[in-house]
């Protein structure tokens, strides 16, 4: 069984997506309709990890690592909050 992330479909401007978990197994079709409310939903697709071998042998087609994050990538170009 895996958890998936879904978050409700606002139907308003101004409204916010709620995002909540299901349990569900890999075979089941994605929901639709949120269990409780009956809201319209959507699978959120979120980092996951994955599964990684140890071992000598590696792969000629790998990719080479990539450099660790930094103040400028992505990951930190949000907007800043100020410190109160």
């Amino acid at each position: 069984m895996a958890t998936y992330v879904y978050e409700t479909i606002p139907r308003r401007d101004g409204e916010l997506a709620r995002r909540f978990e299901v349990v569900q197994s890999m075979k089941d079709a994605p929901l639709a309709r949120h269990p409780d409310t009956g809201e319209p939903v959507r699978r959120v697709i979120t980092g996951g990890y994955g599964l990684m071998g140890v071992g000598e042998k590696s792969s000629p087609a790998a990719a080479p690592a990539s450099a660790p994050c930094s103040a400028g990538c992505a990951c930190h170009s949000g907007p800043r909050i100020p410190p109160s």
